[in-house]
């Protein structure tokens, strides 16, 4: 069954904002990010079917953002962007970063703790650790076992303690 678009729009739009807003920062740029996985969705309309649209969405709004995130850290844009990965920073165990000098460190441990890892492993830490999914529920979303992503996420803290140490 193919996805009716509009009702998707209209419906979980406000829910996707916010998840973009939040991984974002940036409301221009979450309304730019919004539309982007309304644009994912109705490219892959016909193979996708309503079952779990919050899912859906929720999961295609991460995946924008990140790569978002992911393409601004490649190729910065004019001015400092001290807040961008502000939220995948709390994975890091760091007791919210407020001064710039906490978000640097914090984003060195990221980029050390995430290195070497499959880029799917970000996602798996954010839907658990920032969105507050079940390991269960984070399983389906990205089309894993429980057990898989309870080793990704084990492998995780165990390496955060040597790659806070290098930091």
């Amino acid at each position: 069954m193919a996805v009716d678009i509009e009702n998707f729009y209209r419906s979980h739009g406000p829910m996707v904002l916010r998840r973009c807003r939040r991984l974002l920062r940036d409301e221009a740029k979450a309304v730019d990010a919004m539309h982007d996985v309304f644009v994912e969705i109705l490219r892959r309309k016909d193979s996708l079917d309503e079952s779990s649209p919050a899912g859906l969405l929720l999961t295609t709004a991460t995946h924008v953002c990140l790569n978002r995130l992911r393409s601004e850290r490649r190729k910065p844009e004019d001015g400092p962007k001290d807040g961008d990965d502000e939220v995948l920073f709390q994975i890091a165990a760091m007791d919210n970063p407020a001064t710039a000098e906490n978000q640097t460190l914090a984003g060195r441990i990221l980029d050390r703790l995430f290195s070497g890892q499959p880029e799917s492993t970000r996602l798996i830490a954010v839907l658990h650790y920032v969105d507050r999914l079940t390991l269960e529920e984070v399983a389906d979303e990205v089309g894993m076992s429980v057990s898989g992503v309870r080793k990704r996420l084990r492998t995780l803290k165990e390496k955060l303690p040597a790659v806070r140490g290098e930091a």
